[in-house]
């Protein structure tokens, strides 16, 4: 499976219903999954972690920069972040089983779209730049959206690689591109002193001498009465975690302030973790095979990519709470998938190929590959419901306990829900090219359609019940509820 992370991030961090229907905009798109959404105020900014493959993911990012461009008018818009657009930069990130290229393939795919039906100019970053000076995002984004405005139409510089050579006069312009992983890396004085942070960030980033592939700036932070250096390790390998935070530390002594904490924002990657890990415990001889986890999925894989079936039947059946009926119905989806794939391959003349049903075999293996990987996202979301309440039953007033399990609760309604949306579509391409298979294969076919309904209708169940108690907790579910009764009635 050629797997994609994209970026993508918004000018919006205080208003959270808005960025929830940039959100939905993906969640409602079979084959890709939200993994993470973090809203910052103070940067009015925020940053959402898609995963998926190329095409679905392209049409995710596409859905939500449309809500994107309706709802946020950069002429009213202020924070502490640059920014250029109101859809700012989407970077899409090669993941293992996939390329730079691949990722730069997308970037154009999803620049062409952009330029064509948002009619909002594009600039191309990173390895997908097209002029070697946008290569470094900051080029791109310098004087922000109102200097662009003023220069975009005037200055050769600054025009766009596609779209109009003008901005778009709420959502400006957008910057895609194509990277390796970055950490959003941010670390909080003990000073409300914004100067302090701005003279350590020009100390750290690279640029100007600092440490190579860290970029740095420095705001200040109004709700925290604190001033932050915000850094983008741009390749983690080069510059470490650890070894950023303690230039920072270094550099903070000088004046006199220290590090109250630092942050992670979006997500990360395990190694990165380990080597900060190992920096800090002095692991000097430590195997990273010694890690449980790690052990458990070697020995997991040992014989074969994937969990055998019985053993997964072996733990459905076990008296434990995962996996259960979520992913029982990921699990019928794909092999409705396999089946249908199975059907579409005897279907399909060698020598003469029918186009038709060539693309629905593509389409129903892209759904079985996600359908595997929703068996484990189900159990991974209700354990983590399981650690938020226990989290919260010790301390039942902390608001960010409180703020924890509402998000867990709601990314356990979201993963049935992607399973039963998912099926409704897989089983209605199958519906569509059911004619043109050998009429030999009727009952497989029949038991194809057959899984994925249950698919769909064990999906919509758990979706029903993490719903109930998401709304029990004072949390909106109106785009969840309108997204389970759409998902009811296409499976009726």
């Amino acid at each position: 499976m050629t797997a994609l992370e994209c970026v993508p991030n918004f000018s919006e961090g205080r208003d959270r219903a808005r960025v929830e229907r940039i959100a939905d905009a993906a969640r409602g798109v079979a084959g890709v999954v939200v993994l993470d959404v973090e809203a910052n105020p103070d940067h009015n900014r925020s940053v959402l972690s898609l995963v998926g493959e190329p095409d679905p993911l392209v049409e995710a990012v596409l859905a939500m920069m449309r809500v994107a461009t309706a709802e946020i008018d950069l002429t009213q818009h202020r924070g502490e972040h640059p920014r250029i657009g109101a859809t700012d930069v989407v970077p899409f990130v090669p993941l293992e089983g996939s390329s730079m290229d691949d990722a730069i393939a997308c970037a154009n795919r999803l620049g062409e779209r952009v330029a064509q039906e948002l009619q909002i100019p594009v600039y191309f970053y990173g390895a997908a730049a097209r002029r070697p000076e946008r290569a470094e995002l900051p080029r791109v984004r310098e004087g922000e959206f109102e200097g662009l405005r003023d220069a975009i139409a005037s200055d050769p510089t600054r025009a766009p690689d596609l779209g109009p050579p003008r901005l778009h006069p709420t959502a400006g312009a957008v910057a895609i591109g194509a990277r390796p992983v970055l950490i959003a890396y941010n670390a909080y004085l003990t000073t409300s002193d914004v100067g302090i942070a701005k003279k350590i960030a020009r100390a750290v980033r690279a640029r100007d001498g600092g440490l190579a592939e860290v970029r740095a700036l420095g705001f200040e932070i109004q709700e925290r009465d604190r001033a932050q250096v915000s850094m983008n390790l741009t390749d983690y390998r080069r510059t470490p975690i650890h070894r950023a935070l303690e230039f920072v530390r270094r550099e903070a002594t000088r004046y006199g302030v220290g590090i109250e904490e630092s942050e992670i924002v979006g997500l990360v990657p395990e190694e990165a973790l380990f080597e900060a890990a190992e920096y800090y415990l002095q692991l000097n001889a430590f195997q990273r095979e010694q890690v449980l986890e790690r052990r458990v999925r070697a020995a997991q894989r040992s014989g074969g990519a994937e969990e055998s079936l019985g053993s997964f039947l072996d733990r459905l059946a076990a008296r434990t709470p995962t996996p259960g009926g979520g992913s029982a119905a990921a699990a019928a989806g794909a092999l409705g998938c396999a089946l249908g794939e199975m059907v579409l391959a005897y279907s399909i003349d060698p020598k003469q190929p029918d186009p038709v049903l060539a693309a629905a075999r593509e389409t129903v293996h892209r759904g079985r590959s996600s359908f595997v990987q929703g068996i484990a996202e189900d159990a991974r979301s209700y354990e983590g419901v399981r650690d938020r309440r226990r989290s919260l039953k010790a301390s039942p007033d902390d608001p960010e306990r409180q703020a924890a399990l509402r998000s867990a609760l709601r990314l356990a309604a979201e993963v049935p829900l992607a399973t039963a949306e998912r099926a409704n579509a897989l089983r209605r391409a199958l519906r569509g090219v059911g004619p043109k298979t050998r009429a030999a294969l009727a009952s497989d076919l029949t038991t194809a359609l057959a899984l994925l309904t249950a698919a769909s209708v064990g999906g919509l169940a758990n979706v029903e019940v993490n719903l109930h108690d998401l709304a029990e907790t004072g949390e909106p579910v109106e785009a969840l509820r309108r997204r389970l009764d759409a998902a009811r009635a296409d499976d009726a």
